[in-house]
């Protein structure tokens, strides 16, 4: 690859932050220490870690000798920004998101300014606002490769994955992490419309080879890892269908403890949402009642 005078051969970065351009696909994800991952991939990891976040955000630099996308910038953190930049080396020609949620798509315009890398998303929102519109289908050429948008809503209802065609890895933002399920938060959440996205990724022909999630490391066996999420999220379902049938009537913050007795109580407001959201899917097929489906707080009433 090109690069500029000092750089450590094909990644373009100075600094020592262990990628001597070899490749690791197995190498965790840590902040500060981009990785190598395919001929094609090198990911850096924001240092924003935390329960939502896991290590970090990634932010995953795609291509090939002079032309590079930057995947998912990341917070507006200076640092990572700057590594980023660095790593690429010149190369960068477009900046796209997998959604606008605050540790995914801030970086956006910070990079920008950094590259002159065209911005593309799926739409203005959040502050975010893109050069250029990616739908289900759209595609960026880039240095041979193509970058291929799937629509996936259900986390958010702008979310895309993004396909690099020839070697059959998903980009999958915030749709399918490593080590946990994601948060499904109405009403911009939707858990029927997520269990689709899910059973699409799985369906893709030719299937996926490795998906390359916003958090944490690359993931080998894609089939497996979307099964586990599919049942995990049905599974969770039957429990809430169960404990608001032996309630009668109850309300998201009733059914709580029951339904994520094995989860530490840390992780409550969160698991509110998604149980709100089983509760709203449910109600969609007739298995349950609500006096108000639109507010979190109202009750909900079992089918007979």
């Amino acid at each position: 690859m090109s690069g500029q005078p000092g750089d450590t051969g094909d990644t373009g970065y100075t600094g020592d932050t262990g990628d001597t351009g070899e490749m690791d696909p197995a190498a965790v994800a840590a902040a500060g220490r981009p990785t190598r991952l395919t001929p094609s991939v090198v990911r850096v990891t924001a240092p924003n870690p935390g329960m939502m976040t896991g290590p970090g955000t990634n932010t995953y630099l795609v291509g090939g000798d002079d032309e590079l996308v930057a995947l998912d910038p990341g917070p507006d953190d200076e640092g990572h920004l700057d590594l980023v930049a660095q790593v690429g080396a010149g190369r960068i020609r477009h900046i796209v998101v997998t959604h606008t949620h605050p540790d995914h798509a801030p970086g956006a315009s910070g990079l920008a300014a950094r590259t002159g890398a065209e911005v593309v998303g799926f739409d203005a929102r959040d502050g975010f606002t893109p050069d250029r519109r990616a739908t289900d289908g759209f595609t960026l050429a880039v240095d041979g490769r193509r970058l291929q948008a799937l629509h996936t809503p259900g986390h958010a209802s702008n979310h895309l994955c993004w396909l690099l065609v020839e070697e059959g890895i998903v980009f999958s933002g915030d749709h399918v992490m490593q080590g946990s399920t994601v948060v499904i938060a109405p009403p911009d959440g939707d858990m029927a419309t997520y269990l689709a996205s899910l059973r699409r990724l799985r369906e893709l022909e030719p299937p996926a080879r490795a998906i390359a999630p916003g958090h944490g490391s690359l993931l080998d066996d894609p089939a497996s890892v979307v099964d586990g999420i599919i049942a995990h999220r049905l599974e969770r379902e039957a429990k809430v269908a169960d404990a608001l049938g032996a309630a009668g009537r109850a309300s998201v913050d009733d059914l709580l403890p029951r339904v994520y007795a094995d989860v530490d109580e840390a992780l409550y407001p969160v698991a509110r949402c998604s149980l709100w959201a089983h509760l709203r899917k449910l109600g969609d097929e007739g298995r349950a009642f609500p006096d108000d489906r639109d507010d979190i707080a109202a009750a909900w009433g079992a089918k007979g």
